[in-house]
């Protein structure tokens, strides 16, 4: 679900859970933004826990080493 597509209650049930619990930032896109951004996508835990493991690992963010696979894969495929 994206966030234009929420009813009025699911923003209210999404600002009051932000409000009682306050997202801990992280480095690398490791924070509770990241990872509800990660779920909203379709990707699953274990995807999750591998990306974030492997940008912490790498001090780079999800996003980037989502990248570097991608491009691995592209090159693979015109070799």
């Amino acid at each position: 679900m994206r966030y234009a597509d929420m009813t009025d209650e699911e923003y209210d049930a999404l600002d009051e859970e932000l409000t009682r619990n306050i997202p801990k930032l992280g480095p690398n896109g490791s924070d509770w933004f990241a990872q509800r951004e990660m779920r909203l996508l379709g990707l699953s835990a274990m995807t999750i826990d591998y990306l974030l493991t492997k940008a912490a690992s790498d001090k780079k963010s999800p996003a980037q080493i989502i990248e570097e696979i991608v491009q691995e894969k592209v090159i693979a495929a015109t070799v």
